[in-house]
């Protein structure tokens, strides 16, 4: 396995775990923030460019489709990230933010996306420990 991929892999698993250990920890404020994010076209604007910058920065650095399940992995999100920012910043702030909220469900079904990023947390940064580098 690419060092590359091992590194990224624990990164964005070990992010995703805390950001989901932390969003379950603080219910309300989390809700509270996206909300008040996708309402906010400036703070908007800055996600979107932060998500477009780590999307290009992974795309560039590590667009492996081949070995394994865990780069394929690594690089689709890398992918995500790259396109997330693009919507965010292509769509007018409003619809950016309609369709965050509304599309995801976030408020509905928000024990369901931390659970989801729990568990793809726990499952890259497993990988990623595991891994043997070559």
């Amino acid at each position: 396995m690419l060092p590359r991929t091992i590194f990224l892999s624990k990164l964005l698993g070990l992010y995703s775990v805390l950001v989901g250990l932390a969003m379950l920890a603080h219910r309300h404020a989390s809700v509270e923030t996206i909300q008040a994010m996708v309402h906010n076209a400036a703070v908007l604007y800055l996600a979107g460019v932060i998500a477009l910058a780590a999307g290009l920065a992974m795309v560039l650095g590590h667009n492996v489709w081949h070995g394994g399940v865990l780069p394929v992995v690594v690089t689709l999100v890398g992918w995500l990230s790259l396109v997330k920012g693009l919507v965010i910043l292509s769509l007018p702030a409003q619809l950016a933010g309609r369709c965050l909220l509304g599309g995801l469900h976030y408020e509905k079904l928000f024990y369901l996306n931390a659970a989801i990023a729990i568990i793809f947390g726990a499952y890259l940064t497993y990988a990623g420990f595991r891994a043997k580098a070559r």
